[in-house]
This record gives C-alpha cells, structure tokens and sequence, in this order.
C-alpha cells in the first residue's frame, strides 16, 4: 500500500531538497574538519621542526597549499633552516605576510635585511615589510625598523622616524627598544631630550630583565644622579641580577 502523500511531484522535490541540504552540511563538516586552526598548525610546525617530523613536514605543505598563511609561514621555519631551500622559505614567508600573517612579515624583513643564498641584503624591501608588521604590534619588527632608520640602511637616516618606532616597540612591551629610548631621550635625539624620562624607560627596561639596561642602571645607581642618591646595596644587586640575566634572557629581545 502506497503511503498517503508520497505519489506528490512536491513530496519528491522535498526529499531532494533534504538530500541536497545534508550533502552540503556533510561536505561543510568535512571542510571544517580539514582546515585546521592557528595553534593546531603551529603545534605541527613546532614538531617539524624540533623533532624533523617528516609526517609533520607533509601536513605543513598539504595546509600551505590550501593557501592558510599560518601553515605557509611554518612551512617556512622549516625551509629556512636548510640552505638549499632557503629561497623556497623567502617565497612563503611572502605569500603567508600577504596573506596577512604578521610573523611572516616580520621574518621576511628578516631575511631581505640578512640576504639569502645567491640574493644580497635588501634593507629597504625589509623595511617595507617590517613596517607592515610594525603597524600591526609586532614589537620585534618596530625595533628593526627604528634600528633601519637609526643606522640609515636602506631607508634615509631618521631619528625621529628611529625615535617613533621605538616608541610604538617599547609599547608593545620589548626591552631592547625601551633601552635604545631611554638613550634617545638623554641624548634628545629625535625627541626632546628629558632625563626624567630617559630615566623611566631605564627603569623600566631593567624590570623587563633586559641585562645591559640592568648594568647601566647598577652604574647609574653607584654614583647616583639628580633622580636618585648613591646606593651601594642597590647597586651590587643589580650587578649580580645583569649577570643572571645575561645568560638567560640575552635573545629574548
């Protein structure tokens, strides 16, 4: 016996519809499922490289050619470390920095500013890359770009440019940057010179555990200035302290 209502042309175009409708839910839940997030890509990458995972290392370049720039920029880490493929690693960095992945350009500045086998040292194609992950919060970019206009390579030499990009790193919390300030305000060198403030960042940087920013304050402290009266004590503390900290914390910044 045939059930009411099945011999309809609309309860067949229903049917198909359902069909339709949970073929295209299947197929979303398989595509979810094969675009990885963020951190599970960096999980892989970190694996690929610490543990030369050749699994790891397949899963990075089947990702990177799905175009996720998160997988493209580990691929890269990984490129990087082998001379041979180092030009490969430049070419992802770059697709993965226009992709809008921040610590690709950052790495990409990287390598134009140190050059890559067979290509010289391109400073100021790194300090267009620099820039963009400087304006983004990239710390470590802001400090390599204000050293770029600093020293003058590759971009005109700027101290208010240095002084600015110090600044914007020294907010994002680097040591490195909010030492070279500190200079930079004593000195006033591309920003009015104030010591009180060269004194701040002095400060401050060594309470980031930055160890030349700790023994210039261990010195600063032992003579004592207009911010601070001598202190021994103080002084042979902080000595020690750049001492801890130069052997750990040197690369941090």
């Amino acid at each position: 016996m045939k059930t009411a209502g099945t011999g309809y042309p609309g309860y067949r175009h229903s049917v198909l519809a359902a069909l339709l409708a949970g073929t295209a839910l299947l197929a979303g839940c398989q595509l979810q499922r094969s675009a990885p997030s963020n951190a599970e890509i960096e999980v892989v990458g970190m694996k690929a490289i610490q543990e030369a995972d050749a699994s790891a290392e397949r899963k990075l370049l089947s990702w990177s050619q799905q175009n996720l720039p998160v997988a493209q920029r580990e691929l890269a880490l990984v490129y990087r470390q082998r001379p041979q493929q180092r030009n490969a690693a430049l070419r992802l960095f770059e697709q993965a920095a226009r992709g809008g992945d921040v610590q690709a350009a950052f790495e990409l500045g990287e390598m134009l500013r140190l050059g890559v086998v067979n290509v010289a040292p391109q400073p100021l194609a790194a300090a267009a890359w620099y820039r963009q992950a400087a304006q983004q919060g990239h710390a470590r970019a802001a400090l390599a770009l204000a050293l770029l206009y600093k020293n003058g390579s590759g971009v005109a030499r700027d101290d208010t440019q240095a002084a600015h990009w110090l600044q914007a790193a020294s907010d994002a919390g680097n040591a490195h940057a909010m030492f070279l300030l500190s200079y930079f305000y004593r000195a006033g060198q591309g920003v009015p010179q104030d010591a009180a403030r060269a004194r701040t960042l002095l400060e401050e940087s060594a309470e980031h555990e930055y160890p030349p920013a700790i023994q210039e304050l261990a010195m600063t402290v032992e003579v004592g200035d207009a911010h601070s009266p001598r202190d021994l004590h103080r002084a042979s503390h902080l000595l020690k302290e750049a001492t801890e900290h130069r052997h750990n914390n040197w690369n941090r910044y």
